[in-house]
C-alpha cells in the first residue's frame, strides 16, 4: 500500500491542499512564496552588510590607534 500525503501549505494556522485550491489561489501562493524568499535574501544580504560594517570599523578603531 502507497501512503501519499496531498501537499499542503498553512497560512494563519490554517492548513490548505494546494490541489483543492483554485488556479488564482495557486498563483497568490506562488507570489507569497517568491516574496518571503525574496525577504529571505535581502536579510541574508543586510547581515552580511552589517558585518562588514563591523569589520570596516573595528579597522578603522586600530587603524586609530595606531596614531
Amino acid at each position: 500500500m502507497t501512503n501519499t500525503t496531498a501537499a499542503m501549505i498553512t497560512i494563519d494556522d490554517k492548513a490548505y491542499a494546494l490541489a483543492d485550491l483554485t488556479e488564482a489561489a495557486r498563483v497568490h501562493i506562488a507570489n507569497i512564496q517568491f516574496v518571503d524568499a525574496q525577504l529571505q535574501q535581502l536579510n541574508n544580504e543586510w547581515a552580511v552588510c552589517d558585518t562588514a560594517r563591523m569589520a570596516y570599523e573595528a579597522a578603522f578603531k586600530r587603524e586609530l590607534a595606531k596614531a
